[in-house]
């Protein structure tokens, strides 16, 4: 029964590094490349290392897994974030069919800051 398990999270886990790699390949520009390389190859590594864990059953090995599990789901969602502000600071293109950015007009590149739009919506209630 433990193979099969075993057999089970380390097919999933494949099926869901394939998704991040189809991903990649498929997406149009890089912002839209971090989700796929985030969410589908974390969900991956995950199913690995909790294979391995069911696999060696040892407590040593599993909370190593678990270490790595948690490492994995806290750091790529932090990383992911990093590497699209940095894009987005840079001036990296979007896709010609982004209908909405959030950003444009609220991000100052030289100070870094991030108006939130409630100063124009207090100048409009004003007015």
């Amino acid at each position: 029964m433990k193979e099969w398990i075993t057999a089970l999270l380390m097919l999933s886990g494949a099926s869901f590094m394939l998704l991040a790699a189809i991903g990649l390949v498929r997406m149009p520009d890089m912002y839209t490349r971090m989700q796929p390389a985030t969410k589908a190859a974390t969900l991956g590594a995950g199913c690995m290392l909790l294979a391995v864990a069911v696999h060696f059953g040892s407590v040593g090995v599993t909370m190593r897994a678990l270490a790595g599990i948690v490492f994995l789901i806290l750091t790529a969602p932090v990383a992911a974030h990093m590497i699209g502000r940095a894009a987005y600071v840079l001036g990296v293109p979007q896709w010609e069919g982004t209908h909405l950015d959030e950003l444009k007009g609220r991000y100052d590149t030289h100070t870094h800051r991030l108006s939130s739009g409630a100063e124009d919506e207090g100048a409009e209630q004003t007015n």
